[in-house]
C-alpha cells in the first residue's frame, strides 16, 4: 500500500489516504489467497492417498506445475502486505499454514524428481546436454534459462537427453521457490543425500576404492599394478563424466546461490574425490624399483593431463584442499620417478654380469635400451619432472660425448641430457665387460654389436628426436671404429702371411713357407671365430666384405701365381690347402648367430686336390 505526503504548514495537517483503495487492495490480496488456497489443497499430501503417487511435474500437470510455483510466490507476497499491516492477523496465520503445505509438496516433488530421474540425471546424460551450451557456471535469468530450455526441447535431442533437460528444469524451478520463499535448507538436504548416494554408486561400479598407504605398500606389485591399470580408467570416468557431470547439475539446479552451489557440489564429491586422488600419493611411497617406472609415469601424465579440468571443476574456495591433494599427488610421483631413473642408473653401473659366448649383444644391453626407448615415450611427463633437477656427473665429461640436441628449450634440453647419460653410463659398463673378454678381437666385436643395438633403437625410437642426428652419426662412426678394430685384431695375423708384394719373385722355400703359414693363420682364426656372431645383418655383411677385400685378393693372386710351382710337392703333402674361393665360402659362413660353425679340415679336401 503506497502513502501520500504533503508539506506540512502550521494551519494545516497531513491529508488521509483514500479509503477505496485500501479497500480495494485487501480484497484482491484475499481473492488471491482464496486462489492459493484451492490449488495448495489440492496437492496437499496428506488429503490423498492418491496424490503420494502423482506428480505435479508430470507432462500433462505443467501447465498446472507453473501456476503453483506463481501461486507460492504470491502467497509469499501475500503474508509480506499482512505481516506490515496487521502483524497478528488471521489471514497471515492461514498463509503460513498454506506455505508449509506447499513446502511440503514441493519438498515431496523434488525427492521424486531426483529418485526417479536417475537414469536421465547420471553424469553422462548432464554432460550431454552441457554439450549443447556454454559450461559457464555464471547464472542467467529465470526467463531466459526457461525460454532456452523452451528452445531446447522443441529441437531435435534425443530422448534421455530431453528428459534430462526436462528434470533438471524442474528441479532449479522447485529449488528457486524453496530457496526464494525460505526453506532452501530442506531442499539442499534432500539433493545432497540423494546425489551423494549416486556418486557412491559411480565409484562402486568404477571398481574406486579407498585405500590406506600402509595398505598399498603391502600388496604384491601385480596386484597394485593392476589396481593403477583400473584406476586410470576409472580416474578419466570420474573427473570428465561423474564430476563434470555433477558440477553442471549442481550449477544449473541452484543457479540462484552460489553458496549453496558451492556447499552441495562439495559436500556431495568430497569423499570420492579425496578417495580418488588420495590413491596416487600412495603409490608413490611404495618401495621405489626400475619395473614400477612405467606404472608411476602412468599415473602422474593421467592426473597432468587431467589437472585443467580438475582445477575447473574445483575451482570453489571450499575445494582448495581436492587441488592440494592433487597438486601433492604430482609432486610426489615426480619425486618417486627421479627415484626410480637414479635406482636405474645405480643398477647399471653395479651390474655385475659376465662375458656374453660370442661377442654378441648382451641382455644388460637389451634391457636397458628397451627399458629407456620406452621411457622415451613419457619424454612429455619426464620433461616436467626433471626439468629443475640438475644432473651429477661424477667426473667432467664434455656434453658432446654423450650428447644432446641444440635447442632454446631448457626443458627439452635436459631430458635429451638425462637420457643421453644413461646410454653413456650403459655403454661405459660395456667397456668394463669388454675387457672380460681373453680374445682383443672378440671385445672389438662384442663393443661393435652392442653399440650397433644401441643406435638402432635410438633411430628406431623416440630417443631419434630428443638425442638428434649429431648424436647418431658420433656413435654410427664408433661402431663403424670398432668393427675396423675387430679386423685388424682378428685377421691381421692372416694378412701378414702373405707377401706385401706379388711383383718380386719369391724363392720356393719361402713361398712354401707363405701358404703353410697362411693355412695355419687361417684356419685358426676361422676356428677361434666360428661361434662368434654379428646379429645386425647390415653390419655382418660390411664386416666381412671388408674382411674379404683385405685378405681374399692378395691370396688369389699369390694363389694363382704359385700354384702351378707347388704342384710337385702334392705327393709329399698338403701344402696349398685352400682355394680363394674356399676362404671366400668360410669367410661367407662367419658371424652367423643361427649357423653353427662349419669344420675347416673336413672342407678342405677340394682345395687340396685342385693344388
Amino acid at each position: 500500500m503506497r502513502t501520500f505526503f504533503v508539506k506540512e504548514s502550521p494551519s494545516t495537517s497531513p491529508l488521509p489516504s483514500p479509503p477505496h483503495r485500501h479497500t480495494f487492495s485487501e480484497s484482491l490480496i484475499d481473492e488471491n489467497l482464496e486462489t492459493a488456497q484451492l490449488l495448495i489443497s489440492k496437492w496437499d499430501t496428506s488429503s490423498s492417498d492418491y496424490l503420494h503417487i502423482t506428480s505435479l511435474f508430470s507432462a500433462h500437470n505443467r501447465p498446472e506445475a507453473e501456476h503453483y510455483l506463481n501461486s507460492i510466490k504470491q502467497l509469499q507476497s501475500m503474508m509480506q502486505y499482512y505481516v506490515s499491516e496487521n502483524p497478528t492477523s488471521e489471514k497471515l496465520v492461514r498463509a503460513q499454514r498454506l506455505m508449509q503445505t506447499a513446502m511440503k509438496r514441493l519438498e515431496k516433488e523434488f525427492y521424486q524428481i531426483l529418485k526417479s530421474n536417475k537414469e536421465h540425471l547420471d553424469p553422462e546424460s548432464v554432460s550431454g546436454r552441457s554439450s549443447r551450451e556454454s559450461t559457464s557456471s555464471k547464472s542467467v535469468s529465470e526467463d531466459e534459462a526457461e525460454k532456452d530450455n523452451n528452445s531446447r526441447l522443441g529441437d531435435e535431442v534425443p530422448e534421455v537427453e530431453s528428459a534430462s533437460m526436462a528434470a533438471m528444469t524442474d528441479l532449479k524451478a522447485i529449488a528457486d521457490c524453496m530457496i526464494g520463499s525460505g526453506y532452501g535448507i530442506e531442499c539442499v538436504k534432500i539433493y545432497k543425500i540423494i546425489r551423494r548416494s549416486i556418486i557412491d554408486e559411480a565409484f562402486y561400479h568404477l571398481g574406486v576404492e579407498r585405500f590406506t598407504s600402509s595398505q598399498i605398500q603391502k600388496m604384491d606389485w601385480e596386484v597394485l599394478d593392476s589396481r593403477i591399470k583400473h584406476w586410470l580408467n576409472a580416474a578419466k570416468i570420474a573427473v570428465r563424466t561423474l564430476f563434470y557431470g555433477e558440477r553442471i547439475l549442481c550449477d544449473h539446479v541452484f543457479s540462484a546461490s552460489l553458496s549453496i552451489r558451492e556447499s552441495c557440489f562439495m559436500d556431495t564429491t568430497r569423499e570420492a574425490a579425496s578417495t580418488l586422488f588420495g590413491f596416487p600419493e600412495n603409490v608413490s611411497k611404495c618401495k621405489r624399483a626400475p619395473e614400477k617406472m612405467f606404472s608411476t609415469l602412468d599415473l602422474y601424465e593421467t592426473i597432468s593431463d587431467l589437472w585443467p579440468e580438475i582445477e575447473a571443476i574445483f575451482d570453489f574456495e571450499s575445494s582448495s584442499g581436492i587441488r592440494t591433494q592433487v597438486i601433492n599427488s604430482m609432486v610426489k610421483l615426480g619425486e618417486a620417478v627421479r627415484a626410480i631413473l637414479t635406482h636405474f642408473e645405480t643398477a647399471i653401473s653395479k651390474d655385475n654380469s659376465k662375458v656374453f659366448p660370442g661377442g654378441g649383444i648382451h641382455p644388460l644391453t637389451r634391457y636397458v635400451m628397451n627399458y629407456i626407448s620406452f621411457l622415451a615415450e613419457y619424454n612429455g611427463a619426464l620433461t616436467d619432472i626433471v626439468a629443475n633437477w640438475p644432473l651429477n656427473v661424477p667426473s667432467p665429461l664434455p656434453s658432446s660425448y654423450f650428447g644432446s640436441p641444440e635447442t632454446d628449450d631448457n626443458a627439452s634440453s635436459a631430458i635429451s641430457l638425462r637420457f643421453g647419460w644413461l646410454i653413456l653410463v650403459l655403454l661405459c659398463k660395456l667397456d668394463v665387460i669388454a675387457t672380460l673378454y681373453k680374445e682383443v678381437a672378440l671385445s672389438y666385436l662384442f663393443l661393435a654389436n652392442n653399440l650397433q643395438y644401441v643406435v638402432n633403437k635410438v633411430c628406431t625410437s623416440s630417443l631419434k628426436v630428443l638425442l638428434g642426428d649429431d648424436w647418431m652419426n658420433k656413435h654410427d662412426a664408433k661402431v663403424r671404429q670398432y668393427a675396423a678394430n675387430y679386423e685388424l685384431m682378428g685377421w691381421s695375423r692372416v694378412a701378414a702371411a702373405l707377401p706385401q708384394s706379388s711383383a718380386a719373385e719369391i724363392p720356393l722355400n719361402e713361398v712354401k713357407g707363405c701358404f703353410l703359414r697362411f693355412n695355419s693363420a687361417f684356419e685358426e682364426a676361422y676356428k677361434k671365430q666360428s661361434s662368434w656372431v654379428v646379429k645386425d645383418p647390415k653390419l655382418r655383411d660390411e664386416i666381412k666384405i671388408s674382411v674379404a677385400k683385405k685378405i681374399v685378393p692378395v691370396y688369389r693372386e699369390f694363389y694363382d701365381k704359385y700354384r702351378s710351382v707347388m704342384r710337385r710337392e702334392i705327393g709329399r703333402e698338403s701344402i696349398v690347402r685352400f682355394a680363394p674361393e674356399d676362404s671366400e665360402n668360410y669367410l661367407s659362413d662367419l658371424l652367423h648367430a643361427s649357423e653353427g660353425p662349419g669344420s675347416v679340415s673336413s672342407t678342405s679336401s677340394a682345395a687340396s686336390g685342385r693344388s
